[in-house]
């Protein structure tokens, strides 16, 4: 399996307001609840008005398009970093997972999954 790495620094962050969110901005997931607005963006897009805020993370995908009858993908990639100690913050879409660590981990995480069979470009 291949495992893309995002070139950007990331950020995690709530906003109060959706209106706050640069919807021109290049790479982001929002994630909306009855108890929160989630943002994950390029540092440099993170609106000025947060109120929460944690940078520092850097990510990657898996590459292509992952059909929903896939079992344990994201359980098996979570589980051999859990193993290692570097914690997680994953996010899905339609096609596929991204999963983030925290910049200091994110060498050290794709060794590991290259260690473990993944192709990492």
């Amino acid at each position: 399996m291949e495992l893309k790495k995002i070139e950007h620094k990331l950020t995690v962050c709530k906003v109060a307001d959706i209106s706050d969110i640069n919807f021109g901005a290049g790479f982001y997931f929002i994630g909306k609840t009855d108890e929160e607005l989630s943002l994950v963006c390029r540092t440099e897009d993170t609106p000025p008005r947060t109120t929460a805020r944690d940078d520092g993370w850097r990510g990657f995908r898996i590459q292509g398009t992952l059909d929903f009858s896939l079992i344990g993908i994201l359980s098996r990639l979570s589980g051999i970093l859990a193993e290692h100690k570097i914690g997680i913050f994953a996010v899905s879409t339609y096609n596929t997972d991204y999963i983030l660590v925290k910049e200091e981990n994110f060498e050290r995480a794709l060794r590991v999954l290259a260690s473990e069979g993944y192709s990492v470009v």
